[in-house]
């Protein structure tokens, strides 16, 4: 029987859990394994137990967890998780290992070594993030280069990403971006009300409480900006408290109209999506943030820092500013806020997005390299065509 009729047996490994378990690549698997499953894939994911406790069931929407301990420590977590999974992936004996990100892919070469079919996918060059020391962001460059050089096949979400990995390693890779879908906009307000806020009169950011995110950036931009009436609202959280979560809270409480909402999600969260007045991601790193396509899905102005990251989604120029240029910063957004968009504006960024990949075709283009990965391809470079959209004005 050709592979093309086989039922595919998929362990997923890299993350922490899901539903409604802080992260990009989290909220990426969330998404994905579902799709998958509804495509006839048999999915397991190996999940961290300290974040998926068993009062959360066995499976969702038909994807089964796999339960493995780690220690809940910063700079630990990830590799023993990784490699307790990996040695449970080799027991259970998949059709295809799948690792999210390149800190779990440096168990890539023991997973090949074991005789699995690997996928990695690349979701930004993590050593570029700075909370890491010296010693992490060596470990991660060394996952990067196991997770791309003994994989069978690689994925990447942007072109930047792809570009890297040809330009370090001389070796092609898939491009599938994080996907879009259009959520029903709420009407309801309930956490709006819980928060002190008003529809409309609000910055939003979404993301976890880590230094590349730049918040503080945010809230002197803010402060400096003195938009009358307007409040400034943080989503998200830290796993690890630290100096900078400390640094954080202390700035927010002396900042007037600061709130730290910590991490929201379903209803809750989409109320604070669909009554912002602005949406901003100051990030001096990112690989294809989900939270700006969450926003724009909303129909969402949006102000964002002019990493590639950000560039790859195609805002007009009007959008961006010079990472940690709060001045730059300052002026977006007082300029949003004296011009709040109409619904019709708002409703065509959300059809515009909407023309970017959708999750549906990321689990068929998925399942493809899982194919392949278990029977390569012959020829070159597997090229795929860029998804990049014309720029919104």
């Amino acid at each position: 029987m050709s592979a093309d009729h086989l039922v595919l047996r998929v362990i997923m490994l890299g993350l922490r859990g899901f539903p409604n378990v802080q992260g990009g690549v989290e909220t990426h698997a969330e998404q994905l394994c579902p799709l998958l499953k509804e495509l006839g894939c048999d999915v397991e994911v190996i999940v961290r137990s300290a974040y998926m406790p068993h009062d959360r069931g066995d499976e969702w929407h038909g994807v089964r967890y796999l339960r493995v301990w780690c220690p809940k420590i910063s700079g630990l977590e990830t590799i023993v998780h990784s490699l307790f999974g990996v040695l449970v992936a080799a027991w259970q004996r998949p059709d295809v290992l799948h690792i999210q990100a390149i800190g779990p892919a440096l168990v890539a070469p023991l997973a090949r070594l074991l005789g699995l079919h690997v996928v990695v996918t690349h979701h930004g060059p993590d050593y570029d993030r700075e909370k890491w020391g010296r010693f992490a962001k060596i470990v991660l460059h060394a996952g990067e280069a196991c997770g791309m050089r003994f994989s069978n096949e690689r994925i990447v979400i942007s072109q930047t990403i792809r570009k890297l990995v040809w330009d370090k390693y001389g070796l092609s890779s898939s491009l599938i971006p994080n996907g879009v879908t259009l959520p029903e906009v709420p009407k309801s307000t309930s956490t709006l009300e819980r928060l002190g806020l008003a529809p409309g009169r609000y910055v939003l950011m979404v993301g976890r409480l880590v230094p590349e995110k730049r918040h503080m950036d945010l809230i002197q931009a803010f402060a400096n900006a003195r938009l009358d009436g307007w409040k400034l609202v943080f989503v998200g959280a830290s796993e690890h408290p630290n100096a900078y979560t400390e640094a954080l809270a202390a700035l927010a409480e002396t900042t007037t109209g600061v709130i730290m909402a910590g991490f929201q999600c379903g209803v809750a969260l989409q109320e604070l999506y669909a009554h912002a007045g602005l949406f901003v991601l100051p990030s001096s790193h990112e690989g294809l943030p989900i939270a700006l396509l969450e926003a724009l899905s909303f129909g969402l102005p949006a102000v964002v820092s002019d990493i590639p990251a950000h560039l790859e989604i195609g805002l007009d120029d009007a959008h961006y500013f010079h990472v940690g240029d709060v001045s730059a910063l300052t002026d977006r957004l007082s300029r949003f806020a004296r011009d709040p968009w109409p619904s019709e504006r708002r409703e065509r960024t959300r059809t515009w997005v909407a023309e970017r990949e959708d999750w549906h075709s990321v689990a068929e283009r998925t399942i493809g390299c899982y194919r392949n990965a278990i029977e390569p391809r012959r020829g070159g470079p597997h090229a795929q065509p860029s998804t990049a959209p014309s720029r919104i004005v």
